[in-house]
């Protein structure tokens, strides 16, 4: 039988590593892209598709299951991977983000954080303790602990406050992991650095969280507004900062660009919203760069979505199809520029962890900033 977990490192090309997480419930190839599926689904995809456009484990929201349906009854249905039809691993955030982020007045505390819905106005309060429950309940294999986000934009003192808080928080995290049972048998935990830009309270946050002790690592408060230039500033040095024989997961990343520049910064793991969200609202990402399908221009265009793509959706049906979907609002645009947008984040990290594994990731990311890049910019926001 599989281990609870194992990470093994296969390649280095300078600081880039590729390698496998290995759990009960299958491998994770590393550099690894984990689709969100912040309610129980990855928006307009089933989970087949995902699996066979490569994810090897998704991200399930525990701020947004614990409110609906609620991480009680997903227990008693038999768990989030029997509830959702997905068997492999599944990685839950802690919520703190969107109890920071999405709640309509919060108040935090030593103990945690006091909030209210964003769906009905209910008052509730997640701890660390809280939080660890809610990932126990829904059956997550990596379990994250919880933290406090503050921008970066906030004074030194109160990331320093906040920074020292998660700390706290991170260690009765992983009390009341390892007290779960059968469950801290069976699953993982990651810390969460934090310390916004500042080197030395990363630093700070890094020993503590090692002294602890996890399965793996995130460095979290980034991708929050700061800019490329200054994520890539923290993550010259953030991930050094960790032990380097632990996955190392940054948080919410990214752009295609992103991903690249972390994963030659040392990163192992990402997630993000950006192709499901993109998708949905007619955004494509390709490797000549993203392109806004809702443009005119396309309306007659015959050719693929990306003559350099091998998903199913760029096989079979052409940007003037996928045009008509889109301004018409149909349903199956949604789902077809979802499909294509998961295959080719997938299909990026496939060809990192092959460059990687060969020597040769400056050629690729070479080659891959300029196609993507030249006509990056041309993209619509959404």
């Amino acid at each position: 039988m599989t281990s609870r977990f194992e990470f093994s490192i296969s390649a280095t090309d300078g600081r880039a590593r590729t390698g496998t997480i290995r759990m009960r419930r299958g491998e994770i190839r590393t550099p690894a892209f984990m689709p969100v599926g912040t309610a129980a689904t990855v928006k307009a995809m089933r989970p087949a598709e995902v699996r066979a456009a490569g994810a090897d484990i998704l991200l399930g929201n525990t701020y947004h299951l614990m409110l609906r349906p609620g991480a009680e009854r997903v227990a008693r249905l038999g768990g989030l991977h029997r509830f959702m039809g997905w068997e492999r691993p599944i990685l839950t955030d802690s919520g703190g983000y969107q109890v920071m982020s999405l709640s309509a007045l919060t108040k935090r505390s030593e103990e945690g954080v006091a909030f209210k819905s964003h769906l009905d106005g209910a008052r509730h309060m997640i701890t660390p303790e809280r939080s660890t429950e809610i990932q126990r309940l829904l059956g997550s294999d990596i379990v994250m602990a919880f933290d406090e986000l503050v921008p970066t934009t906030s004074t030194r003192d109160v990331q320093a406050a906040a920074m020292e808080r998660s700390m706290r928080w991170a260690r009765r995290s992983r009390d009341a992991f390892l007290s779960g049972g059968d469950h801290a048998e069976a699953a993982a935990q990651f810390g969460i650095q934090q310390g916004a830009l500042d080197q030395d309270l990363r630093r700070q946050s890094a020993e503590a969280l090692i002294e602890i002790g996890f399965d793996g690592y995130a460095v979290g408060g980034l991708a929050v507004g700061e800019g490329q230039e200054a994520m890539f500033g923290v993550l010259d040095y953030a991930p050094g900062q960790l032990p380097p024989d632990r996955p190392r997961y940054l948080m919410g990343v990214g752009k295609p660009d992103d991903i690249v520049g972390a994963v030659e910064r040392g990163v192992d793991m990402f997630d993000c919203v950006l192709p499901t969200r993109s998708g949905r609202n007619g955004q494509a990402f390709t490797w000549s760069g993203p392109i806004n399908l809702r443009n005119a221009r396309f309306a007659e265009d015959q050719t693929p979505l990306d003559a350099a793509c091998a998903c199913p959706v760029c096989a079979s049906w052409s940007r003037a199809y996928l045009h008509h979907l889109i301004r018409a609002g149909e349903i199956l645009g949604a789902m077809l520029m979802t499909e294509h947008n998961v295959h080719f984040y997938q299909q990026l990290m496939s060809g990192l962890r092959a460059a990687i594994a060969e020597g040769r990731l400056a050629d690729f990311a070479s080659v891959f900033r300029a196609g993507y890049l030249q006509t990056k910019s041309q993209s619509s926001a959404v």
